[in-house]
């Protein structure tokens, strides 16, 4: 019996995180919205595969229209056919042969894929009735590889390295499963240091995320320099000088005003100094890196991935030696199996990943990412943990949990991207009641 895509639907979904400033950074004030895909299947359940891309508000019609661009190449396929040839189905949307112009394979149209594609592995994953963390996790490495298009990054890593990387993984799987089962995979907080909150609220929320058991935390940087001294002097003392302190510049820096505003905020000890500069600047965040290892002795790291667009950056990124964290995204990029290529790529030059999350979902799509790649590619934990926000979880019928500052292993089937329909209808822009109220 085979499975076949019967219809594509997508939602405009947007929720109003701007009216108090969450998710507010240096040059970001949005809307964290969703563009939201199901794939409706003749399966005898009627399963559907849900997917999406992130957006910040304005635009998100852009993405849904994307989606719908691809419609044609969707509606009569069998999830066994895309099964069979994964790289051939990726590519029909990848390299499609007008689409692709509007990239190529970066943007709206890269986004759009990457909702596709991220709801066909959903798919996938439920009809096989596990997590798509498991479905990865105990996949053969033949079919893992298989899921991989290796086109434009054989100079970094071949079929060959990467099956190697996935064969070793298989090493003490059922040891680090147990440990996660137990324990939880490591994350810090975000939700303490938007740039819009005031000090005081800043203050507050670093004092409760300690005191809730996180022991790393993100601050935003990129505004006045006497600011950010500020705010990190007050996250600082409320967490001491143990905990991990991150900072995130979202690209609003010069490569030359990173420097000498990293020069300032060296002696808050933090971890890493994120998306200092452009995202496409891949020589300016290697020259970055070399003079905040030189600022800290080499405690301080660079970090970016968030907007990057495709696996070539990353490639660059790491031949360059300009990132000492790798931070994946899961809907920036085509999806999972490009995300495999760059988790493949992190593990050949020996970075550590730690994957983009917040926004709207995008927490409960990395937690799968996280956990497949501690379990069978880096099987290590050393420098690895998971971005956490904490809001708009409820609108999500698997959401995240957390215990004591550690994601809990997710053990519903699928990728954890199903949204409620109460939700999808009431935030349905611009007609849902959020909106048209």
């Amino acid at each position: 019996m085979t499975t076949t895509i019967t219809a594509v639907t997508v939602r405009d979904v947007r929720f109003p995180t701007s009216l108090h400033a969450d998710g507010s950074d240096a040059i970001n004030r949005g809307d964290y919205s969703a563009t939201y895909v199901e794939l409706h299947t003749d399966s005898p359940a009627g399963t559907v595969g849900a997917g999406f891309t992130f957006t910040n508000g304005q635009g998100n019609e852009i993405t849904c229209a994307a989606v719908r661009a691809f419609e044609p190449t969707l509606v009569g396929r069998t999830l066994e056919e895309i099964i069979a040839d994964p790289v051939a189905f990726s590519r029909s949307l990848t390299a499609h042969p007008q689409l692709r112009w509007l990239g190529p394979e970066k943007g709206v149209i890269h986004m759009a894929t990457g909702a596709i594609v991220n709801a066909v592995w959903d798919l996938r994953a439920k009809l096989a009735g596990v997590p798509l963390w498991q479905l990865l996790a105990e996949m053969p490495t033949d079919e893992l590889v298989a899921n991989v298009d290796f086109h434009h990054i054989t100079d970094a890593i071949t079929p060959a390295e990467a099956a190697a990387i996935l064969d070793s993984g298989r090493v003490g799987y059922e040891e680090r499963l147990a440990e996660l089962r137990r324990d939880g995979f490591p994350s810090y907080t975000t939700s303490v240091g938007w740039l819009g909150y005031p000090d005081e609220k800043v203050r507050a929320l670093a004092k409760q995320a300690y005191a809730e058991g996180w022991r790393a935390m993100k601050m935003k940087v990129g505004g006045p320099l006497a600011d950010d001294v500020r705010r990190a002097e007050i996250i600082r003392s409320e967490i001491g000088p143990d905990a991990l302190l991150m900072m995130d510049a979202n690209q609003v820096w010069d490569v030359d005003v990173a420097i000498a505003a990293m020069t300032e905020l060296a002696r808050f000890d933090p971890y890493w100094i994120e998306e200092p500069t452009h995202a496409d600047d891949v020589l300016g965040h290697a020259r970055i890196a070399a003079a905040v290892r030189e600022l800290t002795g080499g405690r301080c790291h660079v970090a970016t991935g968030e907007a990057a667009a495709n696996k070539v950056i990353f490639k660059q990124l790491l031949q360059a030696n300009a990132i000492g964290v790798m931070q994946i995204d899961s809907c920036r990029v085509a999806g999972v199996n490009e995300v495999l290529a760059e988790i493949l790529l992190a593990a050949k030059f020996g970075v550590p990943i730690c994957p983009h999350a917040g926004g709207v979902g995008l927490c409960e799509y990395v937690q799968h990412l996280a956990i497949f790649d501690y379990l069978r590619v880096s099987a290590s934990l050393d420098g690895r943990m998971v971005e956490y926000v904490d809001h708009l979880h409820e609108h999500f019928v698997d959401p995240v949990r957390t215990r004591e500052g550690r994601y809990l292993v997710p053990e519903q089937p699928g990728y954890s991207a199903t949204m409620k329909p109460e939700s999808i209808a009431g935030y349905s822009f611009p007609d849902g009641p959020v909106w048209a109220g």
